[in-house]
């Protein structure tokens, strides 16, 4: 692996500027945040007041803003300085990263409706700088942090079949001491349930695993998929993705075993070669990062810049599975060809399919096929 992209030399400047990886496993493996407008500057090392008043001038911000404070809190507490960060030099790019226009104290500023993950945060000079993945150091206040979704799959545990709720506002009931139900709490918008297959009030009401009653008709139901290819029978993992539910369900054989909401492209079920819908067919996961930049693949329509995508999984040309961390619309169309998952989602399925990752590593490629994925209607 050693070469202009590699090296086994701890003490190299690229090891002594990123003080930290991504965090593999955590639904988003860094802190995203989305450039605002004007966008941020990408500075080369921690900028002198003069510097940021010489290339920011009047439009650089004093100190905190009070519609940031969500921003500080959704960033955490920033990092000690470390010797390198201190010492101010002037940071490395790393092999393949695109280098901008260069001037004394920065690299010009970052793209309109451009995206960040960040490796650390520093607090310098009353403001706040985040370091991103190509080794640029962008002022916070220039930038909104990322919103972390509560969208969260289902891990089927009982048997029985997957089912979202689709509908705000839905009610739970229990049965009560005489046998009717009775509401007993509340079923939030797209949390996932397991169904037992029993109903009530001549299908009107379905039951949960958690012995929970739902309203049949607040709820997308999955179909569970057929097995065409005989992993079932041999216990081999499968994935059945259905764009007319926008459903994802996983199996281990013959057994379901997750399932979630997923957002397909937004050309639905035409052409893919002409429109924005998702491929259709049998494929095979054949690469694995924990983040990459895609791109353009599956940028959305506002969206020019997008970086360090979580958990990116490639099963045919340049559509893939991955977590995305710039819309919340897991159950409708959204994407332009690649499967979206909310981070969680696809932090889980990343740790699931094959190949493997091993621990340490960025990536894993397998030629031969790992996972097998079934897009449907």
């Amino acid at each position: 692996c050693v070469g202009k992209g590699a090296s086994l030399d701890l003490d190299h400047e690229i090891v002594a500027a990123t003080p930290a990886g991504p965090r593999r496993g955590q639904p988003y493996p860094y802190r995203y945040v989305v450039s605002r407008k004007p966008p941020p500057h990408l500075y080369v090392h921690l900028p002198s007041e003069a510097e940021q008043r010489r290339v920011e001038g009047r439009s650089r911000s004093q100190g905190t803003p009070a519609w940031s404070l969500r921003d500080e809190a959704l960033l955490g507490e920033p990092a000690p300085l470390t010797p390198f960060f201190a010492s101010r030099r002037d940071l490395p790019k790393p092999f393949g990263a695109a280098e901008k226009m260069r001037f004394p104290a920065h690299r010009g500023r970052a793209r309109a409706d451009s995206a960040f993950g960040l490796i650390s945060t520093f607090a310098w000079t009353g403001r706040r700088f985040g370091l991103t993945t190509e080794l640029d150091l962008i002022p916070i206040d220039r930038t909104s942090a990322v919103v972390p979704t509560a969208m969260r799959g289902v891990e089927v545990k009982t048997e029985g079949t997957p089912a979202f709720v689709m509908h705000h506002g839905v009610r739970t009931l229990k049965p009560g001491a005489s046998g009717e139900l009775k509401p007993d709490g509340w079923a939030p918008f797209r949390s996932g349930w397991v169904l037992t297959g029993k109903t009530a009030a001549g299908g009107a009401y379905a039951e949960t695993d958690a012995g929970a009653w739902i309203p049949a008709s607040a709820l997308r139901v999955a179909r569970l998929g057929r097995d065409f290819w005989g992993h079932a029978a041999r216990g081999r993992k499968w994935i059945d993705i259905s764009i007319e539910l926008q459903m994802l369900v996983a199996y281990e054989g013959v057994r379901p075993v997750f399932a979630t909401l997923v957002s397909t492209g937004k050309g639905e079920l035409a052409d893919p070669a002409t429109t924005s819908a998702t491929v259709q067919g049998t494929f095979f996961i054949r690469e694995k990062h924990v983040t990459a930049t895609m791109d353009g693949d599956d940028l959305s329509e506002t969206s020019v810049d997008l970086r360090d995508v979580p958990y990116v999984q490639y099963f045919h040309n340049s559509y893939a599975l991955h977590g995305v961390y710039w819309h919340d619309a897991f159950g409708k169309v959204r994407s332009s060809g690649c499967v979206n998952l909310a981070p969680a989602d696809a932090a889980w399925l990343f740790e699931w399919t094959d190949p493997p990752v091993p621990e340490g590593w960025h990536a894993a490629f397998n030629d031969k096929g790992g996972t097998l994925v079934y897009i449907h209607a």
